[in-house]
């Protein structure tokens, strides 16, 4: 697990559910293709027991190629967090151009109401945000 203590925290909340999220550049190239951690805090504040079934990711550049991760579990786990508790998922993402990521979790809560919660927008890039916005 990477150290992200000092790293900036961007965070959204979906009624009682709090994602906390981190991003690192950890190496680069030549040829631009930079290779970024990421790692989500999904911390359930909410009164009842949830479980994290699936994710709905999309990374998308600024060329307009879209690359997508609907898949069940974090990394073959389907989660339960109980009031209080969290979660942490840690992935990695190539890039070879400004590029961010967004999406939401899909979870469900022990009264069987589907919740998608939404994560923070994640920039991975090395261009200032003001020149991601031009170039969309």
């Amino acid at each position: 697990m990477l150290d992200w203590e000092d790293e900036e925290e961007l965070t959204e909340k979906t009624d009682d559910i709090t994602v906390c999220a981190y991003k690192e550049q950890l190496d680069s190239d030549d040829e631009r293709l930079s290779l970024w951690g990421y790692c989500l805090r999904i911390e359930n504040n909410s009164n009842q027991r949830i479980r994290l079934l699936k994710k709905d990711f999309c990374l998308t550049d600024s060329a307009g190629n879209n690359v997508y991760d609907l898949s069940d579990g974090f990394n073959g786990e389907l989660p339960d967090l109980e009031p209080g508790e969290c979660f942490e998922y840690e992935d990695t993402a190539t890039v070879n151009c400004d590029t961010v990521l967004y999406g939401a979790c899909v979870a469900q809560t022990e009264a069987g109401k589907r919740l998608n919660i939404k994560l923070p927008v994640l920039q991975l890039t090395q261009t200032p945000a003001s020149l991601w916005s031009l170039a969309c």
